[in-house]
C-alpha cells in the first residue's frame, strides 16, 4: 500500500515538472530534461511518462518525441497540484500602483482594469460589465499573438474573429460558476477556434451587487499559479476601487 502511493506520489511529481517544464520551454519535454530532478534514470521516467499518457495526461506530437500536457492533464494540474497560489508582495504593490491614477469615470477605471490585467499577465486582458452587456473592454492581444502556438496565420485569425465578435466569448465569459476563480481549458469552452487557449474568468462588484467579470485569455501553455492569483487579487482591488461610484 506505502509503495502504491510512493508510485502515485511520483506519477503527480514527474506530471507536475513536466508541465512546469513546458511551460517555461514551449517544447515537447523529453525523459532526459527531467530525469535529474528526481535522480532517476531517463528510462524510468519514460516509462512514468507511458503511464501517463495512458491515462490521459500527457501526449507526444512526434512518434519518437517528447511529452507534451493535454487539456486533462493541465486541469489535473490546476485542480490539485496548484494547492499554494499566492502573489509576492512585490507584485500585490505593483497592482496597487497601477490604480493610483485617479479616474473619474467607471467605463475609465474598467478600461484601466483590462490594461492591468494586460501588463501583470502578459496575457490578454479582458473585463465586462454585466448590466451593459455592450461593455467590452480588452487588451494585450499582441501579447497572445506573440505566444509561439499562435505564430500560424490561421490560428491569428480564429483569435481575432473570436475577439472582434465577442458574443462567444461573453457567453463562456458570462457563465455561472462557484469559487473566486475558473479556469477553461481547452475543450472545456467549447468552442473549437480557441482549443488551444485558456480563459481565466474572476468576479467583481459594484455596491455588493456582482457587476462583471474579469477575464485572462492566453495559450493553454500558461503560468496557471501566478496568472490565477494575480486576477483574483486584482478583481479585489477593483472591488474596492469601485466603492467610490
Amino acid at each position: 500500500m506505502v509503495r502504491n502511493v510512493d508510485r502515485q506520489s511520483r506519477k503527480r511529481a514527474v506530471l507536475a515538472a513536466t508541465i512546469n517544464n513546458y511551460i517555461k520551454e514551449a517544447q515537447p519535454v523529453a525523459s532526459d530534461n527531467i530525469a535529474d530532478d528526481f535522480d532517476l534514470s531517463s528510462a524510468t521516467i519514460r516509462n512514468i511518462f507511458s503511464d501517463l499518457e495512458e491515462s490521459g495526461y500527457l501526449t507526444h506530437p512526434y512518434t519518437s518525441g517528447g511529452r507534451v500536457p493535454t487539456s486533462k492533464g493541465y486541469r489535473y494540474y490546476v485542480d490539485f497540484l496548484l494547492s499554494q497560489m499566492d502573489l509576492l508582495s512585490s507584485e500585490k504593490e505593483r497592482i496597487v500602483r497601477e490604480y493610483k491614477r485617479q479616474i473619474e469615470k467607471l467605463e475609465d477605471v474598467l478600461e484601466r482594469t483590462s490594461e492591468i490585467i494586460s501588463v501583470i499577465t502578459h496575457y490578454a486582458g479582458i473585463v465586462s460589465f454585466l448590466e451593459r452587456q455592450e461593455k467590452f473592454f480588452y487588451n494585450g492581444i499582441s501579447c497572445i499573438l506573440e505566444q509561439p502556438e499562435f505564430q500560424d496565420l490561421e490560428k491569428m485569425r480564429l483569435i481575432m474573429k473570436i475577439i472582434e465578435e465577442k458574443e462567444r466569448l461573453m457567453e463562456i465569459i458570462n457563465r455561472d460558476f462557484s469559487g473566486k476563480s475558473r479556469a477553461y481549458i481547452g475543450e472545456e469552452l467549447e468552442c473549437p477556434e480557441m482549443n488551444n487557449c485558456t480563459l481565466i474568468v474572476s468576479s467583481y462588484r459594484l455596491k455588493d451587487k456582482p457587476s462583471g467579470r474579469l477575464a485572462v485569455l492566453g495559450p493553454i501553455r500558461m503560468e496557471y499559479d501566478r496568472t490565477i492569483s494575480s486576477l483574483e487579487y486584482i478583481s479585489d482591488i477593483l472591488t474596492d476601487e469601485l466603492e467610490r461610484f
